[in-house]
């Protein structure tokens, strides 16, 4: 019999677990935890690090700031929920806390994905129009990008729980993940989702497809823009500020296709995949971001070592 989204009768949904380690998910916990502790200290760390430093007040460093902050936000939406089932076995999920999950994972990732895209133009800027750089790019106009990204993310993906709200669910309702995400809920519902696949499929397209284009634009343009250039350590010295965040850009997108790839095309893969593939899209960003700019940049890696009491050499 379909349940209703009636205040009356609420469906709820159960959590993935991991196939033939359900007796073990104490100890799976384990890195997990300590994947999002180094997380949540590695992207403090980078705050802290940008708001004590005068020489990282610019506009890359607060787009760095807002990097850490999504981060932050979409490992805190996800990992505690999932430790909560691994360790004191709270498999089951409400309807509405699933909604709410879901809506906050796929809006923080437009949001992110906004970011990065501020980010590569403002590497064009400073490499093809370095004297215009500091005038495009404004405190104001870094503030703005970021209210915007959020505006996005908002508008675009908050239909997407709205459109699940009138499904009736029957039948089993286990997830693929130890998380809610969109097309793994609506696969759940016994009626016509049609509206909700046409509708995800054009949001991910017209947000992330969208940013991912611009972001090669831009450093197609930046690639051309260093070619001209006469000697080859030159090339490499202005090519060199770019590659941390190309870097971010991949621990964002690899992950992201890769899980877009095995929920519309790996039917048929083990259920261990789809809960390793959406760990590493929650997590992945998460650990690597931080530690991706603390090595490249000398003044964020010359802080953290001082607040640990070791001296850079």
């Amino acid at each position: 019999m379909p349940f209703s989204n009636s205040s009356e009768l609420s469906p709820s949904f159960l959590l993935a677990s991991i196939p033939g380690l359900e007796a073990a998910q104490c100890w799976v916990a384990i890195p997990l935890c300590s994947a999002y502790v180094l997380a949540v200290l590695a992207n403090g760390a980078v705050l802290l690090v940008v708001r004590a430093e005068p020489g990282l007040h610019a506009p890359m460093y607060c787009f760095l700031c807002m990097l850490a902050t999504i981060d932050l936000a979409l490992a805190t939406a996800t990992v505690p929920r999932i430790l909560s089932f691994y360790w004191f076995g709270s498999r089951e999920i409400g309807f509405g806390a699933c909604l709410l999950q879901m809506f906050l994972i796929h809006s923080l990732s437009a949001v992110e994905s906004a970011v990065l895209l501020a980010m590569a133009v403002d590497r064009y800027v400073a490499i093809c129009h370095p004297l215009r750089h500091a005038a495009i790019l404004t405190c104001g106009t870094t503030a703005k990008v970021g209210l915007l990204a959020v505006a996005r993310g908002v508008l675009f993906f908050l239909p997407l729980p709205l459109l699940l709200l009138r499904l009736p669910f029957c039948g089993p309702r286990v997830l693929s993940h130890s998380f809610c995400l969109h097309q793994d809920v609506m696969n759940l519902a016994c009626a016509n989702t049609t509206p909700s696949v046409v509708y995800g499929l054009t949001a991910i397209l017209l947000v992330m497809g969208l940013d991912a284009v611009l972001i090669c634009l831009s450093y197609l343009l930046i690639l051309k823009a260093v070619l001209r250039l006469a000697a080859w350590r030159e090339r490499l010295k202005v090519f060199s500020t770019c590659v941390a965040h190309i870097c971010v850009v991949l621990a964002f997108y690899v992950p992201l296709i890769g899980l877009s790839v095995v929920h519309r095309f790996g039917k048929d893969l083990a259920p261990l995949v789809h809960i390793i593939m959406g760990n590493v899209y929650i997590l992945v960003p998460a650990v690597l971001n931080p530690i991706i700019y603390g090595v490249r940049t000398k003044q964020i890696r010359r802080r953290i070592l001082s607040l640990i009491h070791v001296t850079d050499r």
